[in-house]
């Protein structure tokens, strides 16, 4: 998703450029702008910026990502989360970052408790996640819970070491969010144990 948008600016920055002649140092300063203006909606219009990046992933982004994935055509770094629907009852599916640690599967929720699976979570914390074990992609059952206590940036940082990925879906998160939010999955027989909190990550004050 933010490489569709970073792409959609970047794209128009350079038609502007050779359209009008800018130079270097405007294209710059236009990124710049960019960033800018992302970080006065986010914190000015938190509400607004998430009813505009939904709208546009659950209509434009997630249903081919949703098919892609459900094939095993994704790329390292994606997996797909199934809740059950608070008020339909029937499995809904979510492209999430990968971000499993052994038998744990870490997610930041982009638009916090505004986001439609973290509200299906708090209803009902049963989960599959389909995500590649090995060579191959399949579901595993897990138990979810919902974390506002812990750091969200801390546990990007961590999931993302070595990860180029990773580190890219991090970024795409902090872009397009409005207000970041932990989720916790337990996984059910997925390898390893590992500790429940990632080491580095601590609790917000």
């Amino acid at each position: 998703m933010a490489l569709l948008v970073a792409s959609v600016i970047v794209v128009a920055i350079q038609l502007a450029e050779v359209a009008f002649g800018w130079s270097g140092r405007t294209t710059v300063w236009s990124y710049v702008a960019v960033l800018a203006m992302n970080i006065v909606v986010t914190l000015a219009f938190p509400a607004g910026k998430a009813r505009v990046v939904r709208f546009v992933q659950r209509w434009l982004i997630n249903p081919p990502v949703r098919l892609l994935l459900h094939l095993g055509l994704m790329p390292l770094g994606y997996a797909l989360l199934e809740t059950t629907g608070r008020r339909s009852g029937k499995p809904r599916r979510t492209p999430v970052g990968n971000g499993r640690q052994g038998s744990v599967f870490w997610i930041v929720a982009e638009h916090g408790p505004r986001a439609g699976y973290v509200r299906n979570i708090t209803r009902d914390p049963r989960v599959r996640v389909r995500m590649r074990v090995g060579l191959r992609f399949r579901w595993v059952d897990g138990i979810a819970s919902v974390h506002p206590e812990l750091d969200p940036v801390a546990l990007q940082l961590r999931l993302s070491r070595w990860h180029p990925l990773r580190a890219f879906n991090a970024v795409q998160v902090q872009v397009l969010g409005s207000s970041l939010l932990v989720v916790h999955v337990e996984l059910a027989g997925a390898g390893e144990a590992n500790a429940k909190e990632p080491v580095g990550v601590s609790a917000e004050s």
